[in-house]
């Protein structure tokens, strides 16, 4: 038997484009392949969050599901899809042959732990029955189906814990091969994961998997594809190219030579985020970005991320140089955008500053200078964008990091202005790690952005450090609270300063009203700010 698997990107909502997609693929593998396999909620796009609500968008997948189940002959197709019974929705999977919908399988395991809420939206199934093709038993499961045993993965997981196994229901009833259409987002480490814990499946259970992963990016979540073939021996004997659409096709019954796996985190991390960025712009109708060139190594980072996602013509850079700014930061803007060959504008903001620090004068006379004036530079340089980005028609990048957004050392309004967080998700350490990663070949980002201590430049001779602690200790203490979720007197016990501890939770806790406001921002680790992180503005927490 030989199967074909496709990981393509699909646009949310748009069932049309979906199927037409779907049936394109098909027509590719009809003759190559007897079974050819498509994602969790292919023809719908996933994740569908509360378009779910619409009944015309279910009906539509209906119909649009018996348009591709017409192309089923002389090739069998399985792919994703919302179905409904007795007004109950289900995520499901058909199997087309004939010309039908000869089998559908519900989805049983509903995750609800980081971004995951599918409880909100489908009802669960308890039948687990393979269906006969050319002879075999084939069991078909949906993305979670297939991860019930791998509850002790913090990490990926959360250690959720399910009371039945699909899987093993399935090889129990006797399938020889086990299909699995996911839509599992990247996570930094998740790839080796999945293959390793999907392969050790198919060693122990002496059956055939089938793993079938979407591919793109919608809103913030990044999906890798790295989808696989791996025989009854554990062996993978096909896989798929990583953040690409991608097609690949494996004779189960052939003495297949094992295929090499290996990873690069740090090009994984790149092509991700670029993926990520490419589809948001387009998914959301902009051809070109903009965003503020500060000089330092965040702005830097997310301007080659975008040069490379959508073209050095459709990225525009600004700077926005106030008396506090280096004219070693300007130059470095500008060695940038001649390394990228992307525009670049400057409008000065001295004189904007001096005419609010007037306007505001009466009324703050008496008071000292404090944050509030370093603000204002921020909050001018934030609507100048913003005026960039309405005028030009261009999504308005922002360029904070994790760090930054985790301790509120961000400016709302200001640096924060933006449709999209390009690199919210990286900690200040993994931005450097990343920026060094780009220029391991040749100087891309100029030498003396990455050398020189960061600063916002704000006030004179500022440095982060004067606000925050070294970013090896913050971004540790950080990866513990946040995604790791110790305590605090766990965080102490592993030798870190009561001082530092109390001071970091106290400012990611005060500073959940700022996230709140936030753009959208990239996730590509385990824990990221948004959705999958829940957290009350208004709260006592006492650590």
């Amino acid at each position: 038997m030989k199967i074909a698997v496709v990981q393509a990107d699909f646009v949310v909502g748009d069932i049309e484009y979906n199927a037409n997609k779907i049936i394109t693929y098909v027509r590719a593998a009809r003759g190559i392949a007897d079974i050819v396999v498509f994602s969790e909620l292919a023809l719908l796009g996933y994740p569908p969050m509360d378009l779910l609500q619409s009944k015309k968008i279910v009906a539509d997948t209906m119909a649009a599901a018996n348009h591709i189940a017409d192309e089923a002959r002389d090739i069998a197709v399985v792919f994703g899809l919302v179905t409904s019974e007795e007004g109950i929705l289900y995520n499901s999977a058909a199997f087309a042959c004939d010309g039908r919908i000869a089998f559908v399988q519900h989805k049983a395991l509903l995750p609800t732990y980081d971004v995951f809420d599918e409880h909100r939206y489908f009802g669960t199934s308890n039948r687990f029955e393979p269906f006969e093709y050319m002879g075999r038993k084939i069991g078909l499961t949906i993305c979670e189906d297939i991860w019930s045993s791998a509850k002790d993965s913090v990490v990926f997981t959360e250690n959720k814990a399910y009371s039945v196994d699909p899987v093993a229901q399935l090889i129990s009833a006797g399938s020889e091969i086990v299909i699995n259409v996911s839509a599992s987002p990247f996570v930094s480490g998740k790839g080796e994961f999945r293959i390793s814990f999907i392969s050790q499946i198919a060693k122990q259970s002496a059956v055939a998997v089938v793993y079938c992963n979407q591919v793109g990016g919608n809103d913030s979540l990044v999906f890798d594809g790295t989808s696989f073939i791996a025989d009854k021996k554990g062996r993978l004997i096909a896989l798929a190219e990583r953040f690409k659409e991608d097609m690949i096709v494996a004779d189960l019954e052939a003495d297949n030579r094992p295929v090499e796996v290996c990873f690069d985190g740090m090009g994984d991390l790149r092509a991700a985020l670029v993926l990520g960025l490419r589809d948001y712009v387009r998914k959301c109708g902009f051809t070109r970005v903009l965003l503020g060139l500060s000089g330092g190594i965040d702005s830097a980072l997310t301007a080659v991320i975008a040069a490379e996602a959508l073209g050095a013509e459709n990225v525009m850079g600004i700077t926005m140089p106030s008396r506090f700014s280096s004219q070693g930061s300007v130059d470095d803007s500008v060695h940038l955008a001649h390394n990228l060959n992307i525009k670049i504008e400057t409008l000065a903001i001295g004189s904007l500053h001096d005419e609010f620090l007037r306007t505001l004068s009466p009324v703050f006379s008496g008071y000292d200078e404090d944050v509030t004036e370093e603000n204002l530079q921020a909050r001018i340089r934030g609507t100048l964008l913003m005026a960039m980005s309405n005028k030009f028609n261009a999504l308005l990048l922002t360029t904070g990091n994790k760090s930054e957004l985790a301790m509120g050392y961000c400016t709302l309004y200001g640096d924060m202005s933006g449709g999209l967080a390009v690199i919210s998700d990286l900690p200040k350490t993994t931005v450097f790690e990343l920026s060094r990663y780009i220029n391991r070949d040749e100087e891309i980002i100029p030498r003396s952005t990455i050398e020189k201590p960061p600063s916002a430049e704000l006030r004179e001779d500022q440095k982060d450090e004067d606000s925050l602690p070294p970013y090896e200790v913050l971004d540790e203490i950080l990866d513990d609270y946040i995604s790791l979720r110790l305590s605090r007197s766990e965080i102490i016990a592993k030798g870190f300063e009561p001082e530092i501890v109390d001071f970091i939770l106290k400012s990611v806790d005060r500073n959940e009203y700022k996230r709140r406001q936030a753009a959208p921002g990239l996730k590509v680790t385990s824990k990221a700010f948004g959705s999958g992180r829940r957290i009350p503005i208004a709260q006592r927490v006492v650590h």
